[in-house]
């Protein structure tokens, strides 16, 4: 697949489909060929979010097993575009097997198919049904999508899983559903990100409504440049500069460990901090909750140099007098 290959017309109506606001009653996927076409362009941008994610995870020094031979299930897999980031990320030789599943017997060829030709050596296997066991269960761009019986299949899958890497849409409602699924499922697993922590979620408290956890991802160096990338936004009606998104991952066997322990606690700032003359403004999420805070400039200039321009994963230590932060700087793997 190449730009001038692509099925302008199948994205036109995939796009339509992605805005119909309603859960499908069938696949999108007509042919292999719409497949391939949202692989390219919709599929690689999601691809991007999960490298931001992946990215973070390395800086946490986080993996599913210390011993390779991972089981790995792509949940829904759509293109399988979140599957084959995740074995790239891993290494081939750590992954026992790659399952892919979907509602769509076209997904899951074509993610199957996608996964044989990136990784020649990979065990692609097709599970039985989309409950079966495995070490690290994947899981992308799916709740907007989900009936009340695909919503139980995926809780059963998750039952089934030692460790969970789930990336979403960063919209509030997706969001917000996400999180309410972490504090669910915090008795079972420990919260290894995007927290900081393994309380209940801040933002879900009362006064919080307007909140929602989610973060950006950088899109690759030169694509705001590409025609071929601007032609695509452009028809999409989407923003280059923008990659929102929110994740979940939780691991039932390896204990939550406090990025820079030795330094005391962690906090995490959601979404982009708004960087004004004399201060920046921030929603900063901790242990005790989720907080409206500022950095004055006169008190902070490093600090305030650091989030005007701040990139990737925002994780902070920082010191508080009431909601001003007065003394603070990023965490260290």
């Amino acid at each position: 697949m190449n730009w001038s290959s692509l099925d302008w017309s199948a994205l036109d109506r995939l796009r339509s489909q992605f805005l119909g606001g309603v859960t499908p009653s069938v696949p999108y996927w007509q042919s292999s060929a719409d497949l391939a076409t949202y692989d390219f362009t919709y599929g690689e941008r999601i691809g991007w979010k999960w490298d931001a994610v992946l990215a973070e995870l390395r800086l946490r020094r986080w993996l599913p097993s210390e011993t390779g031979n991972l089981r790995v299930l792509d949940w829904g897999c759509g293109s399988g575009v979140a599957g084959r980031r995740v074995v790239k990320w891993l290494g081939v030789e750590r992954v026992a097997s790659l399952s892919v599943w979907d509602h769509s017997p076209i997904a899951r060829r074509f993610a199957a198919d996608k996964a044989q030709e990136a990784f020649p050596g990979l065990s692609i296997q097709e599970p039985p049904k989309s409950e079966a066991f495995c070490d690290l269960l994947v899981i992308s761009h799916v709740l907007n999508e989900l009936s009340a019986e695909a919503e139980v299949s995926l809780l059963a899958s998750i039952a089934q899983a030692h460790a969970v890497l789930w990336v979403e849409p960063g919209t509030h409602s997706v969001a917000r559903a996400l999180q309410r699924h972490r504090n669910n499922l915090r008795s079972q697993f420990s919260i290894i990100a995007p927290c900081t922590h393994q309380a209940d979620c801040g933002l879900l408290s009362a006064g919080n409504e307007r909140h929602w956890c989610h973060h950006f991802a950088a899109p690759p160096a030169g694509v705001h440049a590409d025609g071929n990338w601007v032609r695509f936004a452009q028809r999409a009606g989407i923003d280059l500069r923008s990659l929102p998104y929110s994740f979940l991952v939780l691991d039932r066997q390896a204990p939550f460990t406090a990025l820079d322990p030795d330094h005391g606690p962690t906090a995490r700032i959601i979404g982009r901090p708004d960087a004004f003359k004399p201060y920046v403004r921030l929603l900063g999420c901790e242990s005790d909750g989720a907080h409206e805070l500022t950095v004055m400039k006169r008190e902070c200039p490093v600090l305030y140099k650091q989030l005007e321009r701040a990139r990737g994963p925002l994780l902070y230590r920082w010191q508080r007098n009431g909601d001003r932060i007065v003394a603070g700087q990023p965490c260290q793997p």
